[in-house]
């Protein structure tokens, strides 16, 4: 007589494929010290579960907990990179998400700097930004550059400065010159703007388990910022390993895949404004593929059997 034996070893993993979402609370990230900046986490999941949150500059794990980090009184040493990632506890310990995407706060110790809203610019819209001075005093003039050659000049009282229907073309890095006249001699200064965003991002793959153990899948996720105006056309995502595309084109920004070995990547198109763009490639390997596989099945081999 002979018989087999199935053994089914379930490995709960520790990271949960949920990302955490940063937000700032604040109006401006580019803040002179001394004034308050304030950053959100949240964790959306389908059960509406409680998560408690871990705070991050660049690797330095912070020792704020709660759903909301507060620089007080910012410092010049407090600019950086800030991450969050949800924590909370189970039966059967603690499941973290992964983290969220950074959010750069950037604290100037100087006299001006030159601040833009938080929101991601669209094609078609009017973007204000605002040369600002420290301590706010009547401006005599300012002036815009891009890429150092100046593109717009106003005089007067106010720091705002608005660009009307802004194209991609109008991606570049800006300062502005502020003048003012607090002891009858004009100051001037350069302050630097990081670049405007493009219509389409380029794509971030993120390789992830599921969340059914029994599936035996590993989860591609293609993450990309999408900025085009209302009603914006479709756009369609692809999934290659090794060059070779996994199937056709999807409306969904996620595939579910056999974990295998090999060089994988992701493409996101707008076909109407002719539109693509890469990812970079991620290596799984055989040690990555155990990691993503949250099943796995053992079969004793046969052995006869003597009554």
């Amino acid at each position: 007589m002979c018989f087999r034996i199935f053994f089914f070893l379930s490995v709960v993993p520790n990271e949960t494929s949920l990302r955490a979402n940063i937000e700032m609370v604040s109006e401006h990230s580019s803040i002179f010290s001394g004034e308050r900046a304030r950053l959100r986490c949240s964790v959306t999941d389908q059960y509406r579960t409680t998560w408690s949150y871990l705070w991050f500059r660049g690797s330095e794990e912070l020792s704020q907990t709660g759903e909301e980090l507060s620089l007080w009184n910012a410092k010049i040493q407090d600019s950086g990179k800030y991450y969050c990632q949800g924590i909370r506890a189970t039966k059967i310990g603690k499941i973290h998400t992964i983290q969220s995407l950074p959010v750069e706060i950037n604290v100037n110790g100087g006299w001006a700097i030159l601040q833009v809203p938080q929101r991601p610019v669209l094609v078609g819209d009017t973007l204000k930004m605002t040369c600002r001075v420290r301590g706010n005093p009547p401006l005599q003039e300012v002036i815009l550059y891009k890429d150092g050659v100046e593109v717009m000049r106003q005089n007067g009282l106010k720091p705002d400065i608005y660009m009307t229907n802004v194209r991609l073309e109008d991606q570049g890095m800006y300062s502005c010159r502020a003048s003012w006249d607090p002891h009858n001699l004009p100051i001037f200064l350069m302050i630097p703007l990081s670049s405007l965003s493009e219509v389409l991002s380029q794509p971030v793959l993120e390789i992830s388990p599921t969340s059914d153990i029994l599936l035996n899948r590993m989860k591609l996720t293609c993450h990309v910022q999408y900025n085009a105006p209302a009603p914006a056309p479709p756009i369609n995502y692809y999934f290659y390993r090794n060059n070779k595309r996994l199937g056709p084109a999807t409306s969904n920004n996620y595939d579910l895949v056999i974990p295998t070995p090999g060089l994988y990547s992701c493409k996101a198109r707008v076909p109407e404004l002719d539109l693509s763009k890469w990812s970079d490639l991620k290596l799984l390997n055989e040690l990555n593929v155990k990691n993503v596989k949250l099943c796995v099945t053992v079969e004793q081999p046969l052995r006869p059997h003597h009554l």
